[in-house]
């Protein structure tokens, strides 16, 4: 039996998750219990959703390197605004999806780099954050917390909200019309438009779609931290461009991967836990997701070549 290049670029990020956590089990063998996962995968939820949301953007070949700036800026907003005045906090977030849908729309109108104009609101985005939260500070709303700090049976609210992500954005971009626009505006834009659907339409609801994925990303760390500050979350952006290339995506084509996107979030998160369990210093964290990142890509540019010279034979 045949498998599919897609079936690979999905065995690859759950062999290199199920490889690590084997690793860590063989040497902290009290981790496999329900709170020592709890502990390896506590901020898996909101990393998860970042690199949803950068999937997204990536789907219609573009970059955001603002990600992690505008995940802070959310979770600024949840800590303050949406805390004291819910309404408000609700109004500026509505504010931000409409301001990402209407980014996504001028790089397109206007044939500008999103590398350049997301990182120009990068900028923006932690500006704001710092208006809003000048030091760290701020409180969770109840509800958020209580989410993040429920313990469903048998495995830890960060796996089950993992597994629910993984299926709703699964359904969303693979199986939903808006879906496969999507991936056909990455694949080739001008075959959607003679099909007489609206590129610009297509982008816009894809930028403001990662925008709210975002900002659920920012109310999901807050739920976890209980306060925020405006730097919170700025290795997000890296770490959301990686785990969406760890899940089998790639920078152009419209080739994403849902589940391998949550995958490779996971597998980030339990490499940077674990290397903080074992008190190892945040710069070789780093380096470890790197190396991590690198083994992966070399193996599954291996796999593309031996794919590609079976057909050639």
């Amino acid at each position: 039996m045949k498998i599919s290049s897609g079936t690979i670029r999905l065995l690859i990020p759950a062999a290199s998750l199920a490889l690590l956590l084997a690793a860590v089990f063989y040497m902290q063998p009290r981790a496999m219990s329900y709170n020592g996962l709890n502990l390896l995968f506590n901020l898996a939820v909101p990393i998860a959703l970042a690199t949803i949301a950068q999937m997204l953007i990536m789907s219609v070949n573009d970059l955001d390197l603002s990600m992690g700036t505008f995940v802070s800026f959310c979770a600024c907003v949840a800590a303050t605004m949406l805390q004291t005045s819910p309404m408000l906090g609700i109004l500026i977030f509505v504010g931000a999806i409409a301001a990402y849908a209407a980014i996504g729309v001028v790089i397109h109108v206007r044939e500008l780099p999103s590398i350049v104009v997301t990182l120009g609101m990068s900028f923006v985005w932690g500006g704001l954050a710092v208006l809003l939260l000048p030091s760290p500070g701020g409180t969770a709303p109840a509800w958020a917390r209580w989410v993040m700090t429920a313990k469903p049976p048998l495995v830890p609210m960060a796996i089950v909200a993992s597994i629910v992500i993984a299926g709703v954005t699964h359904f969303i971009v693979m199986r939903s019309s808006f879906g496969v626009l999507m991936r056909g505006v990455g694949g080739n834009n001008r075959s959607v438009q003679r099909a007489g659907w609206s590129v610009i339409g297509v982008r816009a609801g894809t930028y403001a779609l990662a925008g709210f994925f975002a900002i659920l990303s920012g109310i999901a760390l807050v739920g976890l931290t209980t306060s925020a500050d405006a730097n919170i979350a700025l290795r997000y952006t890296l770490l959301s461009i990686a785990g969406v290339i760890l899940g089998g995506g790639q920078f152009v084509g419209g080739k994403v991967s849902p589940i391998g996107a949550v995958i490779g979030a996971l597998t980030l998160t339990l490499a940077g836990s674990f290397l903080s369990f074992m008190r190892i210093s945040p710069d070789w964290q780093i380096g470890a997701q790197g190396a991590i990142l690198i083994v992966v890509l070399a193996l599954r540019l291996a796999l593309n070549r031996l794919e590609k010279r079976e057909k050639s034979l």
